[in-house]
């Protein structure tokens, strides 16, 4: 018996830089939201055989809303047309968005591994973004990502 063949992209989110932060009702990514925007952009692309096919183990397995790093699972026949959809999203609620690729793996161990230190070098990053800004609470919500990092199983 074979396994089921899987591939693993860690992505990282950009979001738009110019919006008015003070206007703008703050963004916050979840895995609903992400599944929801990438879903759709494959229902607009490819159609809902496109989107059928490739609902068969797609996953968004991890989200940090403070890094915008996200891990997303899908079939390894699909995993182009899923990618080619992330890219097509310009969108989500009302923030515009970009999607990069980091990371792309066979196996959630290897791709844990590229997530928890691309995670850990954006969070270093945006210490020195906020600066004195960092409260106990974000602090212990990136450990908490982390941690669910380190459990994530297939």
């Amino acid at each position: 018996m074979v396994g089921f063949k899987n591939r693993y992209m860690v992505m990282e989110i950009f979001l738009d830089p110019n919006r008015d932060l003070a206007r703008d009702d703050p963004i916050i990514v979840t895995q609903f939201n992400l599944s929801k925007a990438i879903k759709d952009s494959m229902l607009v692309n490819f159609g809902e055989c496109g989107l059928a096919a490739s609902l068969g183990s797609f996953q968004v397995k991890y989200v940090n809303p403070i890094t915008k790093l996200c891990i997303i699972r899908t079939a390894r026949e699909e995993y182009q047309k899923v990618w080619s959809a992330m890219t097509m999203v310009r969108s989500i609620g009302n923030c515009p968005v970009l999607f990069n690729l980091l990371d792309l793996s066979g196996s959630i161990k290897a791709c844990k591994n590229a997530a928890l230190k691309c995670d850990e070098a954006k969070f270093e990053q945006y210490k020195l973004l906020v600066g004195d800004g960092l409260t106990p609470e974000i602090t212990q919500h990136m450990q908490n990502c982390l941690e669910k990092i380190k459990l994530l199983e297939h």
